[in-house]
């Protein structure tokens, strides 16, 4: 479905040379056997979008049945989630509604009442007959000049010398072609590998079922599809009976190392053991479904990426390469808007809609190993429709990564959470033993949670003494060589050509002026530069480098030196002193000013940068990772008469926040351009030209903007993301980024709101579905000078 979905927004946007190429027949794949509904209610913004532009788009097609959809709480908990995620549907403008119990029955009068606590009411939600949709939308395509050739085995994908597409290959011939397209669903890695790249998706098994109609118990063709979340199950209405599928919390998969060429729209043996949960489930909903005759039981796999995310766009070092696969149950909900964005990408250079957390090549080393990528994948199955609170973490494919310093931080107690396989530092239990976190919001649910007065600490020894962190996961790359100043000053909005010790905070824009990166660039030497990104970006932002590499730079060695280097980040007004306690180099402000970095030794050679994100006086210090322990030993032991803590991830918000930091993919996307974002500091108009310059040099007075909004009064407030921001009790934005602030003593929140609102405008933030009063403060509530930092 995807396949033709592309197909047809290319040629819908003037490609005549369009060709779709299937090794067996149309809906062979996964497609045949899908469920077919398509409701749009998704936990990203982004897929929200996509889901409702494909509804709009079967509709043209004929081929959608608007039913309505009923998303149904079937316990206190997930009707707290449910309330969450119709506050972030609201927030980005869509048309949802939470329905009482009764109000519920009422839309669906065949279901139990048991253990009902709400649902979520989507009205433009329905479902298509999968064979006859991708059939109609191939039609559509063909009529504005696709070819379809079926039957056709992909067999190769020749490059040319410079590493972009020539030809493809199949059992038919060779086909010439400038530009291929990936949407071969399970089969996606390997026809990835056929041009060395990397494409991690696992298949794993999902099974739905048709039972017959029960006596006295029709269900009505026009009876809304459901989601059951509780029961793990999904649904609707057919022949009177029921089909209904779910996502077990044991899922399996197959075929971790290549789906076989030859599987096609064969069904795989069903498991009647292992489905008899979701059965049962059903039941409790539809209590006569346990009577219902079995008509068919159905299994095939799907292809599931580690972060259930698709994996979309260029791949770079392949020009002409492109993805639009490992979809994680998005099929028919998101082919729609997922071949639409292609199309743009392809023909336009960006994708209208923000696809950032989609990119193709966003993973890494963490997920090059099969058993990885199947761990990952099997988990996001597993959670697909179980309730997932928002500060839980992965616990399977674990341990993946471990920093050189992990041995410390088991030492102080730590509790690990996990970040692009890295095991990190949530925050530190001192005299109790270490462990890695997992479900634990499962235990104290929507409520303060237990950490909270030890992140507090943390918090207050990085503002009032000194606090030390691993930040061993950065992503860090280093670029050697002529082209490697050319190619930064081409990405980044500020300017880079600064004496060497120089560091530099910049972003990297796409065409429209929006934030797809936030890094920071150290000039090691006249034609050396180290940039760092964070933790789950190092492999996204290499990929951008390499998209934007031009043969005119110069020669240029771009290389990850991740795993290689260390960090630590030590910051507080004594920060100084323990640093000055372990070396005899000079650490002051005269000879390490900020935003700087030099070479100083405390054991070993460091490099100290001058910069913060907690907004104190620090530094970070990178280390071979083989000195990494005698370099943290040597501080540790010189801050314990400065009173030093060790401290975790989870402090880091609300010290950011505080100090009007932001922080990437949540307050800074590919649809906010940095005068929006409060970063117009960083764009260097004056210096040339640079991707995204000309967007923002013709884009005129902003319309909106960044806020800092001070939530509810002292008392912890749940506050996670995504929560619908009310302006005179009008939804307006969403909530981007939130934490508690130890330092004011409030809860804040991030959003996008009108530039032109005053400080008086009555503002209201969903906190789980009921409005708590806001007020707009300012851009940095501490130290607004940074006299603080600058030390």
């Amino acid at each position: 479905m995807t396949g033709c979905s592309v197909a047809y927004h290319l040629a819908r946007a003037g490609w005549r040379d369009v060709l779709l190429v299937e090794k067996s027949q149309l809906t062979s794949g996964s497609t045949c056997h899908a469920a077919g509904l398509v409701t749009q209610f998704n936990p990203s913004p982004t897929m929200m979008r996509f889901r409702r532009y494909s509804v709009e788009l079967y509709e043209q097609l004929g081929v959608f049945d608007r039913l309505g959809s009923l998303r149904i709480a079937s316990s206190r908990e997930s009707l707290v989630e449910l309330e969450r995620g119709a506050s972030r549907a609201r927030g980005i403008g869509m048309d949802v509604h939470v329905l009482s119990p009764a109000e519920a029955l009422e839309r669906m009068p065949q279901a139990s009442g048991q253990d009902l606590h709400g649902a979520i009411w989507v009205k433009h939600d329905g479902c298509v007959d999968p064979h006859t949709a991708t059939h109609a939308l191939a039609d559509a395509a063909r009529g504005l000049g696709v070819q379809i050739a079926t039957n056709t085995l992909v067999t190769g994908i020749e490059l040319d010398e410079r590493r972009a597409v020539r030809a493809v290959v199949t059992q038919s011939g060779r086909i010439e072609a400038e530009h291929v397209v990936n949407a071969c669903g399970i089969w996606a890695p390997q026809v990835s590998a056929m041009v060395g790249a990397f494409t991690p998706s696992v298949p794993v098994d999902h099974q739905h079922i048709a039972l017959a109609a029960v006596d006295g118990h029709e269900l009505p063709r026009d009876m809304p599809c459901f989601r059951d979340t509780d029961n793990l199950i999904y649904g609707r209405s057919e022949a009177g009976g029921a089909l209904f599928g779910g996502y077990e919390p044991n899922p399996v998969s197959r075929w971790q190392d290549g789906v076989p060429w030859q599987h096609a729209a064969a069904n795989l043996p069903a498991d009647e053991q292992r489905f008899a949960q979701l059965w049962r489930g059903a039941a409790r909903r539809f209590p006569f479904l346990e009577d219902a005759g079995m008509v068919t039981l159905e299994c095939h796999p799907d292809a599931m990426t580690p972060d259930g995310n698709p994996l979309l766009g260029p791949m770079p070092g392949v020009r002409g390469y492109w993805m639009a696969a490992g979809l994680s149950l998005n099929g028919f909900g998101g082919a729609g808007g997922i071949g639409r964005s292609i199309a743009e990408w392809m023909t336009d250079g960006e994708a209208e809609l923000d696809t950032l957390g989609m990119r193709a090549w966003r993973f890494g080393d963490a997920y090059r190993q099969p058993s990885q990528v199947d761990a990952a994948g099997r988990e996001v199955y597993r959670y697909y429709y179980r309730l997932r609170y928002p500060d839980d973490h992965d616990e399977w494919g674990r341990p993946n990564r471990l920093s050189p310093l992990h041995g410390r931080l088991q030492d102080a107690g730590a509790v690990f959470g996990c970040k692009n396989g890295w095991e990190r530092a949530d925050h530190l239990q001192p005299d109790r033993p270490w462990r890695r976190a997992g479900a634990d919001q499962r235990v104290y649910g929507w409520s303060k949670p237990p950490w909270f007065g030890l992140v507090a600490e943390e918090h207050l020894a990085f503002r009032e003494r000194v606090a030390m962190i691993d930040m061993t996961s950065f992503g860090k790359i280093e670029l050697e060589g002529p082209g490697a100043l050319p190619l930064l000053e081409r990405v980044c909005d500020n300017r880079i050509d600064r004496p060497a010790g120089s560091i530099v905070y910049t972003q990297f824009l796409n065409a429209r002026g929006g934030i797809v990166a936030d890094v920071t660039v150290t000039r090691l030497a006249e034609q050396r530069f180290r940039v760092i990104t964070g933790a789950g970006a190092v492999e996204s932002d290499m990929g951008w480098l390499r998209l934007h590499l031009h043969p005119d730079d110069g020669a240029m060695d771009l290389r990850e030196l991740t795993e290689r280097l260390a960090v630590i980040g030590i910051w507080g007004p004594r920060a100084r002193d323990v640093v000055a306690a372990c070396c005899d180099d000079d650490v002051s402000d005269s000879a390490l000013p900020f935003r700087r970095a030099r070479e100083i030794v405390i054991g070993a050679p460091v490099l100290a940068q001058r910069i913060t994100y907690v907004g104190e006086l620090g530094f970070e210090l990178y280390v071979d990772a083989a000195d990494a322990v005698q370099v943290w030993d040597r501080l540790a032991a010189a801050g314990r008469e400065h009173g030093l803590r060790i401290a975790g991830y989870r402090a880091l918000d609300g010290l950011r926040i505080e100090k009007g930091y932001r922080y990437m993919g949540t307050d800074l996307t590919g649809g906010d351009t940095p005068f929006q974002a409060g970063l117009g500091f960083c764009v260097a108009l004056d210096k040339g030209d640079f991707v995204g310059r000309e967007a923002l040099a013709g884009a005129g007075p902003i319309d909106r903007r960044i806020r800092t909004l001070l939530v509810g009064g002292p008392e912890y407030l749940p506050l996670y993301g995504g929560e619908a921001v009310l302006v005179d009790g009008v939804t307006t934005g969403r909530v981007r980024s939130a934490a508690y602030g130890h330092t004011v003593g409030r809860n804040m929140a991030y959003a996008y709101l009108p530039a032109e609102l005053d400080a008086d405008t009555r503002v209201e933030v969903e906190v789980l579905g009921t409005p708590v009063a806001a007020e707009l403060a300012a851009d940095v509530l501490v130290d607004p000078q940074h006299q603080r930092l600058l030390g």
